[in-house]
């Protein structure tokens, strides 16, 4: 029995992770069996290394090894391909064909993407597994054949059986040994290595120097998450090694090359937020509201102090200047809205309306914010009720309704917005 460093230079198989190497040798183990193997992992780790192994290890090393892609033949031809079909069967059938079991016949047959099969296929499938017996599409005549299966799949097969897209006997037919290759981001030590076995090759192919990293680039290169795995960092490799004069690559460099880099790094996250800087739609909605808490207690404060002073010029003032703050305008239109609008809002008339809202402790006098806030509700539905009356008094007609109700036009278009009517 070969070592796994001899399998490795023989396949050209680059790494020292252990789950690497314990996948190579539950590979050697199965080899000279004729046990289904089912190979698992995300797409790019270099599942097809595995078949190729047991094969060659084999007693069927001497017959055909075939790799047939699932996923690449559309579903009304696959079975076609896979166990042939009699001359005339579909249209475009204009003569017998051998199908892979039949072709394979002695050999080994490697089913990569084996999760994408059509449910019909994978009945055929599991015939075959389970006495070696196929028929060929338009035929009635059983056929045998002695192949040996190797399949892979880089789909959560419990998920796809939950899901029923995938038999869960075929599964478990399949999956007599299962072997599984670890993501290139488990195998750290691997990566860099990787790498330059590939800088070198593309180098050599060519006809130009190596590309070397820094030391930087070395670190940035290990922290990325390679969610295509070998076959990215592959990519990655060439590209650099074709593009780039500078043969000494920096970070920098090496960041260009990494697409969704903020996706795949591990960051630092700053909780720290200016007042004003909200990230979400609640935390704005917050902020609204404390706004307009705050403008209220500055209206009731302007009362308070007209109740108390009686002078009437000094308070108009600070309601002037409250409502630039509340409308964030000192245009004359707007000005204007906003006194019908706070002229419309339910402001006591009278000393003996003013000791509603407030209550009196120690001879001084603090509003009741919650017997406040259940009147400003009720007061806000007795509104929302008058605006409708008016509106369907007058047929929709804004102008008519807004001279009916004291209010301008354009006050009223905004109360139709507020209220969603």
């Amino acid at each position: 029995m070969e070592s796994i460093q001899a399998i490795k230079q023989r396949f050209g198989i680059i790494g020292n992770d252990a789950k690497l190497n314990r996948a190579i040798e539950k590979a050697i183990q199965v080899a000279p069996t004729d046990i289904s193997v089912l190979v698992t992992g995300e797409s790019g780790v270099g599942k097809e290394s595995i078949p190729k192994i047991i094969h060659q290890l084999s007693h069927r090393k001497h017959g055909k090894y075939i790799a047939v892609n699932c996923g690449a033949i559309p579903e009304g031809t696959i079975d076609s391909e896979l166990f042939g079909h009699e001359k005339g069967s579909f249209t475009g059938a204009t003569q017998t064909r051998e199908g892979y079991f039949e072709v394979a016949d002695g050999g080994t047959i490697f089913l990569d993407e084996v999760g994408e099969l059509p449910l019909t296929t994978q009945v055929r499938l599991l015939r075959v597994l389970e006495n070696g017996e196929f028929i060929k599409v338009g035929s009635s005549k059983v056929q045998k054949t002695n192949v040996r299966i190797v399949a892979a799949t880089n789909v959560n097969m419990f998920e796809a059986i939950k899901k029923e897209k995938f038999r869960e006997d075929l599964y478990y037919r399949l999956s007599t040994i299962e072997i599984n290759i670890p993501p290139l981001r488990e195998r750290k030590d691997d990566i860099h290595l990787l790498f330059r076995k590939f800088a070198s090759d593309f180098a050599l192919k060519y006809k130009m120097p190596t590309i070397k990293l820094t030391d930087e680039a070395v670190a940035l290169l290990l922290k990325y998450r390679w969610n295509g795995n070998i076959r990215q960092l592959r990519n990655v490799a060439e590209q650099i090694s074709v593009l780039e004069q500078n043969r000494t690559i920096n970070a920098q460099t090496l960041h260009s090359y990494l697409p969704n880099l903020g996706n795949n790094l591990p960051a630092v996250i700053n909780h720290t937020k200016a007042d004003s800087d909200f990230s979400s739609e609640r935390e704005i909605l917050y902020k609204v509201l404390f706004d307009m808490k705050g403008d209220l207690n500055d209206l009731k404060k302007l009362t308070m102090e007209l109740m108390k002073k009686g002078n009437v010029k000094e308070v108009e003032k600070d309601n002037e200047r409250l409502i630039q703050k509340i409308y964030g305008t000192s245009e004359p239109e707007d000005y204007d809205d906003a006194i019908e609008d706070l002229e419309a809002l339910p402001i006591a008339q009278s000393n003996n309306d003013l000791q509603d809202l407030v209550e009196p402790t120690n001879d001084k006098y603090h509003f009741a914010e919650e017997i406040e806030e259940e009147e400003t509700l009720s007061l806000q539905d007795k509104e929302l009720e008058l605006i409708k009356k008016s509106l369907e008094r007058h047929h929709g007609k804004r102008k008519l309704a807004a001279a009916e109700l004291g209010i301008s036009e354009r006050t009223l278009y905004r109360k139709i917005k507020q209220y969603d009517l």
